[in-house]
């Protein structure tokens, strides 16, 4: 799966993970490294993670903020 378009947009994603079991999530994209993609998922309101091979599905889905603007406004401490 292509993941790198998506950097920096809301994103519905079908994961699958290591025992087999698929989940929907939505999440805000990152980056995207050596087969590792970096997201905000809005669900667990955390960052995760996720290995590309096991994205099976994506789309883009509408959000009021694009994610971006949270994950700049951490600040380091």
């Amino acid at each position: 799966m292509i993941i790198e378009p998506y950097i920096g947009r809301n994103v519905e994603i079908v994961y699958k993970d290591s025992k087999g079991i698929s989940t929907r999530r939505r999440v805000a994209v990152y980056s995207v490294r050596n087969g590792k993609v970096r997201v905000l998922d809005w669900g667990k309101k955390s960052f995760q993670t996720l290995a590309v091979s096991r994205i099976i599905a994506a789309a883009p889905f509408p959000r009021q903020n694009s994610g971006m603007e949270l994950l700049f406004s951490f600040q380091v401490h």
